[in-house]
């Protein structure tokens, strides 16, 4: 289970990889994953995710209503990240197709944490890149950096801070299972996801 102290620390270690910039950034968000995502925890978190209506690839309004009674993954990304994003988008990717082979159709919700640069049309060919099938993937903007700080954090216990001296965004790095009542049941390292434990979380929850 992911403590209230891991949860301060991660929001520390995300302040500081703000503070040192791009380079250091990188590095420890290989740490950051490392240290708060668990795989499978018992008991759930029991995160409840805050009311949104965002707008995605589409530029159609997109929202928690949309999910209601879905079982659905999320995490957080933006376009020009040259760090950790794109392995994460490959690796969601990836998941996605492995859950298609068995039959498991789920929504997944990618959150834009740079969504002033992050229009509709631009987050369409990133996920076109990754070969994300857009049906059930949706990759959401139309929001104020503030907005998805809040979001972040009060919802997915996790922080969004603008990286210093550069036009990098420093985010955590886990995947996030949001169980039918629109709750976090668990989180995953999303730069080495447990797959066959996310399959098998997803198949109990249903």
């Amino acid at each position: 289970m992911i403590s209230m102290s891991a949860v301060k620390n991660e929001r520390k270690i995300i302040r500081l990889m703000a503070i040192l910039g791009t380079a250091g950034a990188a590095a420890l968000a290989l740490l950051l994953t490392g240290v708060f995502s668990t795989g499978t925890a018992t008991p759930k978190l029991g995160w409840k995710v805050s009311d949104f209506t965002f707008v995605d690839q589409e530029g159609q309004p997109f929202g928690l209503s949309n999910l209601k009674g879905d079982i659905w993954l999320a995490d957080f990304i933006f376009t020009n990240c040259n760090t950790v994003c794109p392995p994460m988008t490959a690796n969601m990717a990836d998941l996605q197709r492995q859950l298609a082979k068995e039959g498991i159709q789920v929504q997944i919700v990618s959150f834009s944490v740079d969504p002033a640069k992050d229009t509709p049309d631009v987050l369409k060919e990133f996920g076109r890149a990754f070969d994300a099938d857009l049906s059930r993937w949706h990759f959401l903007t139309g929001y104020s950096l503030d907005e998805i700080q809040k979001l972040a954090l009060e919802s997915f216990k996790t922080s969004v801070q603008p990286a210093a001296d550069s036009d990098q965004v420093v985010h955590g790095t886990s995947f996030y299972l949001v169980d039918q009542a629109g709750y976090v049941a668990y989180r995953y390292d999303g730069l080495n996801p447990p797959y066959e434990t996310i399959i098998n979380d997803i198949k109990t929850l249903r």
